[in-house]
């Protein structure tokens, strides 16, 4: 490497007037290994430049030529790539980055090296050197062959100094002294010489004449030498006397040490005696009313609430360490769990005795109320319906008042020793829901009876109304025929035993009755549920979550479309996972009949009508909705919730009934049909539909009920028109869709909007085409003739030469008019009348509006007559034998004569 460095300074840089520094054999990244040369140089010239050339063998490799070259100050970056591990490869960031891998770590280096010293003595733009161990940049590394040429580069660096400003000054008064030094430069070169020796034998001449003070100098170094060995001595003495000093200084810090120590431990004993003392010292007075406390009185139970807490405290505190290994300690331990034991047995057998009491006094009470009139004679449910003028259910808020005065013994309880609380819990539950059971059927058998009444004869549960309404019984449903509306309300009125009542106001009379009797057995029960649960939740002390294995979630359930909150558990199985859930279990097992009885009652009233299942529904979800709002998990929620699935399948029920009697109606065929029964009761159904779900949580139900039922309605009266025989299909369908029509404009049902623009449609419709039809031809014959006169203007005959025709001429045209006087008109319009007058009913009273539709029928073929008699009769004087006037008075005097 080295005579590669002479040779290309000697061919290339030389002659460029530059110097080579470093030099290192290089590749491209990446690429076939064509070898090339990175040198650092440097210009002879000032301003001196710094360049990085790239140097080449020529193809025929005969000589080394320059191929490119970078100014040093447009180095940017130089990336050796790892600081640590030694890599060929390095980056060179110009104005693109250059990637090369040199033949050598060492070569690398000591080349990254030579351009950190010039970057460092000669830019003031500093490089970045990245990934380059900080040694490298301090000194070259020395190794092999390498040494030399570093050696060589740092002279070759530091070859050239710069005067500085004192050097500069001395040349300058040098050469002005010797003008002729530019001239003559070896007789300055002489000159110099001459007076660099004489100044060398000044400096011989001076050091010999300095002997004897060199002499008097030595003499004084011994003299001080001497010194130093007398004070060394005195110090060594001087260091004797300290060691003792320094073992005597040694003991009386032990010393001192120990008595401190001694005095930090009586202070902590003391601290961890005081401790014990203030925190597991339970006073006589605590003790004595955990052991002999009435827990009968106010008083007596506030002491034992304050010793129980005390002792809690006592047993809870956080011992320090070493603390549970004292005797005394495990025996103060002892004697709390003793008394704790002993408080919580006598706890637990009052409070069992307290629950005991209570249940025992309660069904006393109930006894006494239920046998006080049982003679011969007189049934349990005469004597509830006797002695239960009211309906409710009884108050257990004073029992409620005793307990709680317990609730802070209860939760010491629960927190001390959890199986005995548990015990309790269990009694609480067995006696109460003994006790709750018996109060809820009584009250819910005063509720049947009131429901069902006990002064009719031969109603069984109240099954009463007429059996043409939707609420009979199946067997005279099935019979059910359709008659005249008057046969219709004289059936009715042979049913009711109630005087001057009708059937509607008999059914309006009972289904208010059983509304406001639904509403106050849930008004009664929510109460009664929610001051329970307030109990159970305040008394055993269930408002604060404690730590459980599982977490619960609420989520909505959709059942018959019913929307429920239900309630899931996951975690651990059979495991309580929050005190909700216990509230929860608490309440079912406490209230299990209400839900059974709640059932019950809603089957009855839909035996009795049922229609009441629209009361129900009504009541139950406004029920639901307020307790899901307070509480969507609770007890009251879900069970009431359980129990609008069934109220909602009634009403389906109720509904699909209903349909299914649309389905299997029979029609008579010896009287005629008029305004069916089921589209009356539709009308009865979306009235009092209506008054019952205004502003309902419920209306969507409603809405699809009416839906399912008006399409059922609309099938079964085409069905009936189509099979009808007495009356006109037209006449069956235009009757009824005008009732229809009628009942949803008057009602304003806002889902039916459409299919009250369809029911108007269709009667419409079948009027007209009644009207067309019953109408036919009155003037048939003339009706005949002018038909032929159109099939010839049809055939393509002008309408002025028709009268040319023999068979329509003008004489036949006269004898045809002629068979169609007046009287024979009126004749024809008064049977038409009648005949109309048969066909429709008294009901919808529509007589009126087809006669006048009839009439403007009979007009407009009149004037159709008149028209073609004056295009095709033109100046034949030929008119008909009566006018639209005396059509308007025949229809007139008829319609006033029947």
């Amino acid at each position: 490497m080295t005579a590669i460095k002479h040779a290309l300074q000697r061919d290339i840089f030389t002659p460029n007037d530059e110097r080579l520094l470093s030099i290192v054999n290089v590749c491209k990244a990446g690429k076939k290994k064509r070898n090339c040369f990175l040198c650092a140089t440097v210009t002879t010239e000032r301003p001196v430049q710094v360049n990085v050339v790239k140097v080449k063998k020529s193809d025929k490799g005969d000589f080394y030529k320059r191929q490119t070259a970078w100014a040093l100050r447009d180095l940017a970056v130089v990336d050796a790539k790892d600081a640590v591990k030694e890599s060929p490869e390095f980056d060179l960031h110009f104005d693109k980055v250059y990637k090369w891998v040199a033949s050598s770590t060492v070569e690398k280096n000591t080349f990254i090296s030579c351009i950190w010293k010039l970057n460092q003595r000669y830019l003031r733009k500093k490089i970045d050197f990245i990934n380059v161990s900080s040694q490298l940049l301090e000194e070259s590394v020395p190794s092999g062959e390498n040494q030399s040429v570093a050696g060589g580069d740092e002279e070759a660096v530091d070859e050239y100094q710069e005067l500085n400003a004192r050097e500069e000054q001395d040349i300058e008064i040098m050469m002005e002294g010797c003008e002729y030094a530019i001239a003559n430069a070896e007789a300055f070169a002489e000159k110099l010489s001459r007076e660099l020796q004489v100044l060398d034998g000044a400096n011989i001449q001076s050091i010999m004449a300095s002997e004897k003070q060199v002499n008097i100098l030595m003499k004084l170094l011994d003299e001080a030498l001497k010194e130093v060995d007398q004070i060394e001595l005195k110090l060594s003495s001087y260091e004797e006397m300290l060691q003792s000093v320094k073992e005597q200084m040694d003991q009386i810090s032990e010393s001192n040490h120990l008595i401190h120590l001694s005095n930090t431990n009586n202070v902590k004993l003391l601290s961890e005696i005081e401790f014990l003392v203030n925190h597991m010292d339970l006073a006589k007075g605590h003790i004595k009313a955990l052991q002999e406390g009435d827990l009968t009185s106010s008083r007596g139970i506030e002491a034992c609430t304050n010793a129980a807490d005390a002792l809690l405290q006592c047993m809870n505190v956080a011992l320090r360490p070493g603390h549970d290994m004292l005797h005394a300690v495990k025996q103060q331990q002892q004697r709390f769990s003793d008394l704790r034991e002993q408080f919580a047995r006598r706890l637990a057998s009052h409070l069992n005795s307290v629950f005991v009491q209570q249940f025992t006094q309660t069904l006393l009470q109930l006894y006494n109320r239920s046998s006080y009139h049982s003679v011969p004679g007189h049934d349990q449910s005469s004597t509830l319906a006797q002695h239960s003028a009211e309906l409710t259910l009884p108050n257990h808020h004073p029992f409620h008042r005793d307990l709680l005065r317990y609730a802070k013994l209860m939760e010491w309880l629960k927190n001390t020793d959890y199986g005995k609380y548990e015990g309790l819990t269990k009694n609480y539950m067995d006696y109460l829901s003994r006790l709750y059971e018996r109060e809820i059927k009584d009250f819910f058998e005063v509720a049947k009876i009131k429901m069902t009444g006990t002064t009719r004869e031969g109603k069984k549960f109240g099954l009463h109304g007429s059996s043409g309404k939707l609420t009979g019984s199946t067997s005279s449903l099935n019979k059910l025929s359709v008659q005249s509306s008057g046969n219709r309300r004289s059936q009715s009125s042979s049913l009711l035993d109630m005087g001057n009542m009708s059937a509607s106001d008999l059914d309006v009379a009972d289904r208010t009755k059983f509304d406001k009797i639904f509403e106050q057995v849930l008004s009664e029960l929510e109460p009664l549920c929610l001051a329970e649960q307030d109990f159970i939740s305040k008394f055993f002390k269930l408002q604060q979550h404690q730590s459980t294995s599982g977490t619960t979630t609420n989520e909505v359930e959709e059942v018959d479309g019913v929307a429920l909150s239900r309630s899931y558990t996951s975690g651990v199985p059979q495991t309580v996972s929050s005190e909700k859930d216990m509230i929860r279990q608490m309440m079912t097992k406490i209230f299990r009949c209400i839900e059974p009885e709640l059932n019950n009652l809603i089957a009855l009233g839909d035996k009795i009508d049922s229609f009441n299942s629209l009361y129900m529904l009504v009541k139950m979800s406004h029920h639901v909705w307020t307790a899901q709002n307070v509480d969507p998990a609770s007890f009251l929620s879900t069970t009431l919730g359980n129990v609008l699935v069934t109220v909602k399948r009634n009403f389906d029920k109720c509904i699909s009934n209903q349909m299914k009697q649309m389905d299997e109606v029979k029609i008579s065929k010896k009287s005629k049909v008029g305004i069916l029964p089921f589209v009356a009761e539709f009308e009865e159904f979306a009235a009092l539909a209506e008054s019952i779900f205004k502003n309902a949580e419920r209306r969507g139900d409603l809405d699809k009920a009416y839906i399912k039922l008006i399409r059922a309605v609309f099938d079964s009266v085409e069905k009936v028109a189509n099979e009808s025989q007495k009356t006109p299909r037209d006449v069956v369908m235009m009757e009824n869709f005008h009732h229809i029509f009628a009942t949803l404009s008057r009602l304003k049902i806002s889902c039916l909007e459409a299919e009250k623009k369809e029911a108007k449609q269709k009667y419409t419709d079948h009027l007209q085409s009644y009207v067309i039809y019953s109408l036919g031809q009155p003037l048939e014959k003339l009706n005949h003739f002018f038909e032929g006169v159109e099939a010839r203007v049809a055939q393509g005959i002008r309408e002025e030469e028709v009268s040319y025709q023999l068979a329509f001429n003008k004489q036949e045209l006269r004898k045809v008019i002629k068979e169609y006087p007046g009287k024979e008109v009126k004749k024809g319009l008064d049977n038409l009348y009648k005949k109309v007058d048969k066909h429709l009913c008294e009901e919808e009273n529509l007589l009126q509006v087809v006669w006048h539709s009839m009439q403007d029928e009979f007009i407009r073929q009149y004037k159709h007559f008149e028209g073609l008699i004056a295009r095709c009769y033109p100046g034949s004087g030929i008119t008909m034998e009566f006018t639209i006037q005396d059509i308007l008075d025949y229809c007139s005097s008829i319609a006033q004569s029947h």
